[in-house]
């Protein structure tokens, strides 16, 4: 089966170029010793088995040379950033030009060349070489002063701590890379009459680059009722192989026509995709058309594969479903459309039942999924068949996307997926059981007071550190939600956020 390049989820295409910043005062014998350094760091970190090719650039030293690196870098499509170290005392009035024009991420890395001070050895030309600890000082007062969006790691790139963070905003910068020029297809529109759901579909290319249109579901079914017989064939044995199919739905069984009806929605939904270069959709319950049944399974298999995806129309939930997908690209765990369902309220032990009508992705589980079929209560069409299992325990975090009418916000809440305590035989869909943090009363008090959606993406592959970073890039409001938080405190972050946004996107 053709792979779609535009949902791939390779990090191996992307590069981030490492840039070193000092000047001629010191003579070419320091920028030799500053050049072979600088290489030294950028070499310990690629060591460090960052998830981004790490490309070193040649020494900075003139206002020229650094706009001329920022405009190659912006013109460079498979750039997805740049690490910037002052090495030596880089006179900062020689990057604002470079700054000003950039138009990647930046993450400005405050390190040196030795772990320990040489105490016996220490003259002037060591401390002429060394001297990042006020040149990096110098660069972060001109990247306040022009107000760059960055990430400043502090530290040894031999420190895991530093290296981790690295490492995080690395995959920051792919998943925003994978959302500017998303191309992101819509079947139908929202579900009626739900208001978060909704957004600004031209503010979202504004601001977040991502192309946002609708086509008629019929015009997927005909895609679907298209799809060759061999294709069919094929999808069901590979089904068949990966799954523990139910008894009703295999081969010479009365209902294996409905799962291969889920295969020909599979095909015919991957060649419109693909026809269309989007690595995003939606689909609405309430639109179906020709379609005989809701996609589940194929809408579970698309999202292992890299897609995006948003239920009931929700465009901006498929928007970061792809882009959580590429930041967590390689990493143990997965990524999924999630939905707060329903509660375990018993006091001190308190959890949050996450599931969907069908569409949960099976990367959030390392165990052989169940493929059955059920009766679906509404949408007015044939049962539809679907991937049941339980999400894997971990770490995670759960994050939504609003529109608040002046700004997108971003709400992420860190979690713990447990284990079900007890079995769900009545629950034929995907599911996921999780604690909140930092607890049950303060996490949902929080999300209903920003107002963060119903739907949004379950990670076990990230923590909010990675949208932390993302939001910067974006320059989106972000509001975590974890063990710091506290009700109040949380309420006050919101209100100056209000006035920090108005004055930020003018008056």
């Amino acid at each position: 089966m053709t792979k779609n390049p535009a949902a791939s989820l390779s990090l191996e295409q992307y590069e981030v170029w490492f840039l070193t910043g000092s000047q001629h005062l010191y003579g070419e014998v320091v920028l030799a010793q500053v050049a072979s350094q600088s290489r030294e760091i950028a070499d310990a970190l690629t060591a460090s088995g960052v998830p981004v090719k790490l490309v070193w650039k040649p020494v900075l030293t003139d206002s020229d040379a650094i706009r001329r690196t920022a405009l190659e870098a912006n013109s460079a499509d498979n750039v997805i950033g740049v690490t910037a170290w002052m090495h030596t005392f880089s006179p900062a009035k020689m990057w604002i030009q470079g700054l000003d024009a950039l138009r990647k991420p930046l993450l400005h890395l405050h390190t040196q060349a030795n772990v320990e001070l040489p105490w016996a050895d220490i003259d002037f030309d060591f401390m002429n070489l060394n001297q990042a600890a006020h040149g990096d000082r110098e660069f972060g007062y001109i990247q306040a002063r022009l107000g760059i969006p960055r990430k400043t790691v502090v530290g040894h790139v031999s420190s895991p701590a530093v290296q981790r963070q690295v490492a995080v905003w690395q995959r920051a910068a792919a998943g925003w890379a994978a959302v500017r020029g998303l191309k992101l297809t819509r079947f139908g529109d929202n579900m009626r009459n739900v208001a978060v759901t909704e957004g600004d579909k031209t503010e979202a290319e504004l601001r977040l680059g991502v192309s946002v249109n609708t086509w008629s579901v019929n015009e997927l079914a005909d895609a679907v009722h298209a799809a060759p017989e061999a294709g069919v064939d094929a999808l069901v044995a590979e089904y068949q192989e990966l799954y523990d199919v139910a008894e009703e739905l295999r081969p010479g069984a009365r209902r294996h026509d409905s799962l291969r009806y889920g295969a020909r929605i599979e095909l015919g939904l991957r060649s419109f995709l693909e026809a269309n270069g989007s690595a995003a959709f939606t689909t609405s319950f309430e639109d179906l058309g020709a379609l005989r049944q809701l996609p589940g399974l194929a809408v579970q298999r698309l999202m292992a594969d890299g897609y995006g995806f948003g239920a009931e129309g929700d465009w901006k939930t498929a928007i970061l479903v792809r882009a959580a997908k590429v930041m967590g690209a390689g990493l143990p765990g997965g990524a999924s459309l999630m939905e707060d369902y329903t509660y375990h309220l018993v006091p001190g032990a308190e959890r949050i039942l996450g599931a969907h009508m069908l569409e949960v992705c099976p990367s959030l589980t390392t165990s052989k999924a169940r493929l059955e079929i059920h009766p679906l209560g509404i949408g007015g069409k044939e049962d539809p068949v679907r991937l049941v299992f339980d999400t894997d325990p971990g770490d995670g975090v759960v994050v939504a996307l609003s529109d608040m009418r002046d700004r997108f916000r971003l709400v992420a809440n860190a979690v713990e997926v447990v284990p079900l305590e007890q079995p769900l035989p009545n629950l034929p869909v995907a599911r996921a059981l999780w604690s909140p943090k930092p607890d049950f009363a303060t996490s949902a008090a929080a999300w209903l007071t920003a107002g963060a959606a119903h739907h949004t993406v379950l990670s076990t592959q990230l923590g909010v550190e990675a949208f932390e970073d993302f939001a910067e890039m974006a320059r989106t409001e972000l509001l975590a939600i974890d063990d710091a938080t506290t009700l109040r405190g949380f309420k006050k972050e919101i209100q100056w956020n209000q006035a920090y946004y108005k004055l930020a996107g003018g008056l």
